[in-house]
């Protein structure tokens, strides 16, 4: 049995996707799950509460989390590391191996630029703070020999059938399918990483599935030339059919625009991805595994082809 906990995603279903090669057993796992695979097992939890998690975990050999909390501060200090102690202690108990899906918020931002597995730890937001807390409890977990763990770590994330949680494609795919204009926050002359959705959830489903991938982080594979803001605009925009029209939102109308919207204060803190080059590298995920990531012209073709038909 492999286990996904937080399988309602668009990391996710991508995931349950892609261990049907390895599996024919999987649990989905979330407080109202859904099947992605006809044979999937779903299992209600609340992730929150520790002897559920052992419930849903029991059983599983590989548990997967995937996991997106409510993208609020207050919120995260409170259940992530609460969820991850949960998770720990329930994957010690039963001994099942963990792959957790990170982002890059802990890495020093003077790196941004070159982003690899050996980037410093030194984040400068309190979300940063918080994902380098938790990424943190479980590597020394896995030091002191009570877990079998490796960390999976994405860039920001876009593609093909994402309602929500995907930077790109709130501000970008969205507003041009409405027939608006993007918005860009701060300058669009910088380079900016994302990964894309389905690789994400193959390379996921192999790094479980490695035995000598435990004990290590890992980027997820990402094309290695990424685009500027301006660049993804136009190309989202060619093939969607439409005006390449933009909006740049600078740093201090973020800040305004955050007292009247939470989402927008909670994002001030995070700006500094765009203020400067953001290249995440994957090397070493390739070399290991031979895997070319999907180029990002042909991504955004799959992104419109799935989720804007009538622009085509």
């Amino acid at each position: 049995m492999q286990t996904i906990l937080g399988s309602g995603g668009a990391i996710g279903v991508e995931l349950a996707k892609a261990l049907t090669k390895y599996t024919d057993k999987i649990r989905l796992v979330s407080r109202n799950p859904k099947k992605v695979n006809p044979n999937d097992e779903i299992f209600s939890a609340d992730l929150m509460n520790l002897e559920e998690v052992k419930k849903a975990v029991e059983g599983s050999s590989v548990v997967y989390v995937t996991v997106g909390f409510p993208y609020n501060l207050k919120v995260w200090q409170k259940s992530w590391p609460d969820f991850m102690r949960n998770v720990i202690d329930a994957c010690t108990e039963h001994k099942a191996k963990l792959v957790f899906f990170d982002n890059i918020y802990m890495y020093d931002p003077d790196h941004l630029g070159n982003l690899t597995e050996e980037t410093p730890i030194k984040p400068v937001s309190r979300k940063g703070k918080v994902r380098a807390e938790i990424a943190g409890m479980l590597m020394d977990a896995v030091k002191e020999g009570k877990l079998t763990a490796l960390i999976a770590r994405s860039a920001d994330f876009y593609g093909p059938g994402i309602k929500f949680s995907s930077m790109l494609n709130e501000t970008v795919f969205k507003p041009f399918k409405n027939g608006k204009k993007a918005n860009w926050l701060g300058p669009v002359n910088y380079k900016h990483s994302f990964t894309y959705t389905p690789d994400a959830g193959i390379a996921t489903a192999m790094l479980g599935n490695t035995e000598d991938a435990y004990g290590q982080v890992w980027h997820l594979p990402t094309h290695e030339n990424p685009l500027t803001g301006k660049e993804w605009i136009e190309n989202i925009a060619k093939e969607m059919g439409v005006k390449p029209a933009y909006m740049t939102v600078p740093k201090f109308m973020v800040r305004i625009l955050g007292i009247f919207t939470p989402i927008m204060g909670e994002i001030y803190e995070m700006l500094y991805q765009y203020d400067r080059d953001y290249v995440f590298r994957s090397d070493k995920f390739g070399k290991r595994f031979s895997f070319k990531p999907t180029e990002y012209l042909t991504g955004i073709k799959e992104v419109v082809k799935a989720d804007h038909p009538e622009k085509l």
